[in-house]
């Protein structure tokens, strides 16, 4: 019996195939591609920056006209190296794979003419077409800004957390860009930078805004028929106590889009009216029969 147990522990988890790894990186090659044309097409012509790593790498480009690319990998790099142990291998080779990428991909585009050159036309699209290049390259498991690496490692030393030290670096970084490139233009990137924000984040979650739900109820049996039937979705029952009379209770787990958020109130309600419901949002799901058709 020993034996088998040792063997079970010594199991190996398989690797990454061959087609699936190309297909990582010609998604990060993509991403980077669009990224570098949102900087060099929309966001440099006009003066406009975004937040983080590419942010200081476009104000010290103004300033000593030293080549975008070329800092963005001089500055990156610490930062990739010093989170190495954090970070992990694949990641880390990943992220300077597409970090390259976009140094290399956005010298040639010095000779395209700039799209568009109205700065508010510039922030918006650039900031969609910068965000999508990024999410693209984050989804496939890379990063093209050191900033949130640097926030992992100062956050186990230092009593602030990843996002408060991104929000206090681009509070910084947007107040430079104040006094390089004008208030005006600060102000541009920093709508930039939120539209691109909001941008990867529907890159990497999806564009399916989903809801989890928690039901407390004594009519758990029928409302758990009710949801598969009229709504399509399986439900899973969790064994609770009540942490004031201690009475024991069954309760009901989903996950439902928003748009069946109103009809799954309805089947509750028509059941029974004196329900506990929790709605949270989630970040993603996957597997199981979540895309069961609406009822």
């Amino acid at each position: 019996m020993k034996k088998k147990q040792k063997k079970l522990y010594k199991k190996e988890h398989k690797k990454e195939t061959l087609p699936h790894l190309l297909g990582r990186y010609i998604a990060m090659l993509i991403g980077a591609t669009m990224a570098a044309a949102s900087i060099e097409l929309f966001l440099v012509p006009n003066a406009i920056i975004d937040g983080g790593i590419i942010g200081v790498s476009l104000i010290l480009d103004y300033l000593t006209e030293l080549p975008f690319g070329l800092l963005l990998v001089a500055i990156n790099l610490p930062f990739l190296f010093f989170g190495y142990k954090y970070i992990g291998r694949n990641f880390f080779l990943s992220s300077i794979f597409s970090i390259v990428a976009l140094a290399l991909v956005e010298i040639p585009m010095h000779k395209f003419e700039p799209f568009v050159d109205d700065p508010l036309l510039a922030t918006v699209f650039g900031g969609l077409l910068l965000g999508a290049g990024v999410g693209i390259v984050i989804r496939n498991g890379g990063a093209l800004d050191g900033t949130e690496i640097l926030g992992i490692l100062l956050s186990r030393k230092l009593p602030f957390s990843v996002g408060e030290f991104v929000m206090f670096t681009n509070i910084f970084i947007f107040s430079w860009a104040g006094f390089v490139l004008g208030w005006q233009q600060a102000m541009y990137s920093i709508l930039t930078y939120y539209i691109a924000s909001k941008t990867i984040d529907a890159v990497i979650q999806g564009l399916n805004d989903t809801k989890s739900v928690f039901i407390v109820s004594d009519e758990f049996e029928e409302l758990g028929s009710a949801i598969n039937d009229r709504l399509g979705r399986s439900v899973t029952k969790l064994h609770g106590k009540g942490g004031y009379n201690e009475n024991e209770k069954d309760v009901i787990y989903l996950v439902v889009t928003r748009l069946e958020i109103s009809k799954l109130k309805q089947v509750v309600h028509d059941i029974d009216p004196k329900a506990f419901l929790t709605i949270m949002s989630t970040q993603e799901v996957h597997g199981g029969t979540f895309k069961a058709p609406i009822h």
